[in-house]
């Protein structure tokens, strides 16, 4: 995989006796500026949800976050949608 490109990571957490459908995506973008980000959308299945990017100065630094965030769901009971390394 090319430096800066990654694949974005796909979560649902569904529990019909709570009413619950939620979506969480992770993806970590290069920037205009040569920096790095995290974009993160979340919400209810077949709705848009909101998102949010957060901006960091290395690659290395955005991948350690979206690890920390992706660990973060999966330990509130996400599931992953997709093949993603674990390391």
């Amino acid at each position: 995989m090319q430096s800066g490109a990654y694949d974005p990571v796909d979560l649902e957490r569904i529990d019909p006796a709570r009413n619950m459908a939620r979506f969480y995506r992770l993806s970590v973008q290069p920037t205009l500026f040569g920096e790095q980000s995290v974009i993160r959308s979340w919400g209810r299945i077949g709705t848009q949800g909101r998102s949010m990017m957060v901006t960091y100065a290395s690659e290395g630094d955005a991948v350690k976050a979206c690890k920390k965030l992706l660990c973060s769901k999966v330990a509130r009971g996400y599931l992953c949608l997709n093949d993603v390394e674990k390391s």
